[in-house]
């Protein structure tokens, strides 16, 4: 069996925002030389996200309004206890709670074996700094 690592490093601009991963991903799997597997996409970090979802604008929009809905931004300490400890992101780390920490896709025949439409996102809600995400491939 083998397994291969690759970690992306993102600096998102702005607060929140959705990235198709999904080519980057797919090189990784192809630099792997795995033919029959799995990957892991993982966020490394607790404001920030990846999943599995269709790359439509529409959508997307969608999510950032519900989110914001769910979680508001507010750096004050009045509305969330976390941000009283000098932090001003406890609603990245709701959204995050909520769109997930990683993903799992099977790899068949060398490439990602996706549903239609599904694609691989990482999802950004407390941007402005680098941040990883790991891309582990195991299979043979």
């Amino acid at each position: 069996m083998k397994s291969h690592t690759e970690y992306l490093t993102l600096n998102v601009p702005g607060r929140m925002e959705f990235l198709n991963i999904t080519s980057r991903v797919e090189e990784a799997v192809r630099s792997s030389g795995v033919q029959e597997g799995i990957v892991l996409v993982n966020a490394m970090h607790i404001t920030a996200s990846v999943f599995i979802n269709d790359d439509e604008s529409g959508l997307h929009a969608d999510y950032k309004e519900w989110l914001e809905r769910l979680a508001p931004f507010d750096a004050s300490p009045q509305r969330y206890r976390h941000n009283r400890t000098g932090e001003d992101n406890a609603d990245a780390h709701m959204k995050r709670q909520v769109m997930g920490r990683e993903v799992v896709v099977a790899i068949t025949k060398g490439a990602l074996d996706f549903g239609p439409w599904e694609q691989i996102f990482y999802g950004e809600f407390d941007g402005n700094r680098p941040k990883r995400v790991l891309i582990k491939v195991i299979g043979e």
